[in-house]
């Protein structure tokens, strides 16, 4: 029997659960021949061709990738969603942009989402308050696709669909930001446990325990796993660090100096940038907080 394709949606022990591209089905497979001393190379998010086989399903083989991951451990992603909450608990920018650093360097899209909208505003079309303005616009300004959701109250769902409508996206943010309550909203039926805000540590349990593809009913696969949102930055020369910073990136071709890392040398179109607006203060400033640690990251290289 020829062999048919799918998409790994779950990596468990040994078995993997394929969904099937010609009828949608989800067989439960094992590994077939070289394959079971390899394990651990099949991943959630691969392409793999099935054989059908008197004992049941296996994959036979493992189609190449686009990309992947090791925290969390999944292949052939298309973009990560960033969720944030904008109070209880309060977002924290500098560990946002830890993240967009690696997903930058992994050359993945990003979405932003900030949960939680009806903590801070009444009503979805209410101008939001200081900080949450400033937040919000300083990531617009960088050039990331920003959506405001208040998921319980089904606010800002339907842009936030539309945006994960292709592909399979990666989720990320920290513990409490309510990432499950989210893909609640936005699947209903998927019934994924949520953790409250720890209010003596001030952030949320874990609640998600494996690494799922899950379908979303107007298109797209999201991954609900922890994981990606590491707090320390990829293996970077500090002079790199700019080209992950998108209006960095876009400013920067018009320094004087190549190499420029836009900190004091003259003639620095990042700078100006900053000072005209079109760089959020607190974002240069982040950048410059990340700079700092590369360097030191270096100088303990070559002690």
């Amino acid at each position: 029997m020829p062999a048919r394709t799918g998409t790994v949606v779950k990596a468990q022990t040994n078995l993997y659960e394929v969904r099937l591209d010609d009828t949608g089905e989800v067989l439960l497979c094992a590994l077939r021949g070289r394959l079971r001393r390899q394990a651990g190379d099949v991943l959630t998010g691969d392409r793999v061709e099935v054989v059908l086989q008197p004992g049941g399903a296996a994959i036979e083989r493992v189609l190449p990738r686009r990309n992947r991951l090791v925290r969390p451990p999944i292949a052939n992603v298309d973009r990560v969603l960033l969720i944030q909450s904008l109070a209880d608990p309060d977002p924290v920018p500098i560990l946002m942009d830890r993240v967009l650093v690696q997903a930058e360097a992994l050359e993945l899209p990003v979405v932003l989402c900030f949960t939680k909208l009806d903590l801070v505003v009444k009503s979805p079309d209410d101008p939001l308050p200081e900080p949450s303005a400033r937040l919000v616009d300083g990531y617009r300004r960088a050039g990331y696709p920003v959506h405001l959701v208040a998921a319980p109250r089904g606010w800002g769902l339907d842009a936030l669909a539309a945006a994960l409508k292709e592909g399979a996206t990666v989720l990320a943010g920290p513990s409490g930001a309510g990432k499950s309550t989210l893909l609640n909203a936005l699947q209903p039926g998927l019934q994924l446990a949520t953790g409250e805000v720890s209010r003596k540590l001030g952030r949320g349990r874990h609640t998600t325990r494996h690494v799922a593809l899950l379908p979303l009913a107007e298109g797209g696969w999201v991954a609900d796993t922890p994981g990606f949102s590491r707090v320390d930055l990829p293996d970077l020369e500090p002079e790199e660090l700019g080209d992950l910073w998108p209006e960095i990136r876009r400013e920067a071709p018009d320094c004087r100096f190549r190499g420029c890392l836009h900190r004091s040398e003259p003639g620095c179109a990042v700078r100006a940038a900053r000072d005209a607006g079109r760089i959020a203060a607190w974002r240069y400033q982040n950048y410059l907080v990340l700079l700092g640690e590369l360097e030191e990251r270096l100088a303990e290289r070559y002690k």
